[in-house]
């Protein structure tokens, strides 16, 4: 269950559920296309329909929901079902694709998955900009949209994640609550894209604004997103890690992850930076603890 076939023109793809997605990007890529959605390394296509995945393309792209175009389902009485056809639009009868996408297996086994395929970016930057405050950060990503900026990805670091990130890379970002951005588009947009974004970080107080001029640089810069999982561990080696998934309106973000810190704070010692996918108001939680340990 891990084939595909790509419909170029058509810019849609017929998957089966054991695909990875990084495989099926790999392919894409050298047509020029890509599935932006992007769970966490080794995620299937099957198990990103299941639980209808997010991911840090979501503020651009939406969810799994908006790029499901149709399934093949298996239900329990053993009856195939197909929620829809490829093509893309569709007013007959009930909407049972978004009805299966989330289920996580409850309704059917999903067989065959027809995906939304888009345009590969002409051009991609990221930038880095840090703030005194959580309340800062997340103010300048809801103006941000509130103005209609195509950002590509905006991530949010705390200063405890950063405090880890620059041990685990050897960077040297100020350990303050800190937005990653990416940007995507043609070369004008791009360029366009990073001043809307840099005037509204320096409205909320932005103690600094950083974006790659080069490739190199694009790499570096992002890389204390990308290395953020492994990075938690250099806090406290050799313990155990859970991670959490808290969902909340933006404009609630803030005062969401402020409340969770002084929960964690007022009732154990643990440590558990914070990351976030605050185009949507998504973060995680990293909690360290030791399993051994009866009160943690």
């Amino acid at each position: 269950m891990n084939k595909f076939k790509v419909n170029l023109d058509d810019l849609d793809a017929v998957v089966q559920p054991g695909v990875l997605y990084e495989e099926l990007n790999e392919e894409l890529m050298k047509k020029g296309l890509i599935f932006p959605l992007d769970p966490g390394p080794g995620a299937t296509i099957g198990g990103m329909v299941g639980t209808s995945c997010s991911g840090t393309n979501a503020v651009r792209y939406g969810t799994m929901k908006e790029n499901v175009i149709s399934l093949e389902v298996v239900l329990a009485d053993g009856s195939v079902v197909k929620t829809g056809q490829r093509a893309r639009k569709s007013s007959a009868g009930y909407d049972l694709t978004h009805l299966f996408i989330g289920s996580e297996g409850t309704l059917g086994v999903v067989t065959s998955v027809t995906l939304r395929l888009h345009q590969k970016p002409e051009k991609s930057s990221v930038a880095v900009c840090s703030f005194t405050s959580l309340e800062q950060a997340t103010k300048s990503v809801i103006s941000i949209l509130q103005k209609g900026v195509k950002i590509g990805k905006v991530e949010l670091l705390d200063e405890l994640m950063i405090k880890a990130v620059n041990q685990y890379s050897d960077t040297h970002l100020q350990e303050l609550p800190t937005l990653f951005f990416e940007f995507s588009g043609s070369p004008v947009e791009v360029e366009e894209q990073i001043k809307m974004v840099q005037e509204i970080t320096k409205s909320n107080s932005a103690n600094h604004f950083q974006y790659a001029k080069n490739d190199e640089e694009k790499a570096d810069l992002w890389k204390a997103r990308k290395t953020a999982l492994w990075a938690t561990n250099t806090l406290r080696p050799g313990v155990d890690m859970m991670i959490t998934d808290v969902c909340v309106p933006i404009s609630r973000l803030a005062d969401c992850i402020l409340q969770t810190k002084e929960d964690i704070k007022r009732t154990s010692k643990l440590i558990a930076p914070i990351v976030g996918h605050v185009g949507d108001g998504n973060f995680h939680l990293f909690l360290l603890f030791d399993s051994k340990d009866e009160k943690e």
